[in-house]
């Protein structure tokens, strides 16, 4: 049996919003216990010219959501980006795994070939479903992910490897 855009993408969209919500935990504990305001968490940002923590949630959540849109066609849901605190950015990633879990596999089935239009500020680009999926959603998504993680690690909060990558299913 070969691999779908589905097994590929919601399923692996889930485990990953599953361990990013265990790490938002952990810093959301480590400034409890080191008595930083949340915001120093929640602000916090790589670099300068780089989004902060909630930003990357958010963007994990949108590309998690249009592929479940684009592709599985289902109706988009609107999120507005009001997240602010941990309750809130927790409340974000239930929502998101609510959308995607609703999403049958079989509404995926065939789609490789569609068309997908991702439209952006500056015009729009065109894939099939399948280069949309392997060359832009799976890329994007953990790169907000990651950066997520990287941003938390970087303020000290203490996660490491396996927490990213969460238990063993």
């Amino acid at each position: 049996m070969s691999l779908s855009l589905y097994d590929i993408t919601l399923p692996a969209f889930i485990r990953a919003f599953e361990n990013l919500s265990a790490i938002l935990k952990k810093g959301e504990t480590f400034a409890d216990q080191n008595g930083l305001d949340h915001k120093e968490l929640l602000e916090a940002r790589l670099i300068d010219d780089m989004a902060p923590l909630t930003a990357q949630i958010q963007r994990a959540s949108d590309t998690a959501k249009f592929v479940a849109v684009r592709v599985a066609g289902i109706d988009n849901v609107p999120m507005v980006d009001e997240e602010v605190t941990f309750a809130d950015l927790h409340a974000r990633i239930d929502r998101t795994v609510e959308i995607l879990k609703a999403v049958e596999a079989s509404a995926m089935e065939g789609k490789d070939e569609a068309e997908v239009v991702l439209k952006t500020g500056s015009g729009s680009m065109t894939f099939t479903a399948r280069d949309y999926v392997l060359g832009f959603a799976i890329p994007n998504f953990y790169f907000h992910v990651t950066t997520a993680y990287a941003i938390l690690r970087h303020k000290g909060v203490p996660v490491g490897k396996m927490d990213y990558l969460g238990p063993r299913s």
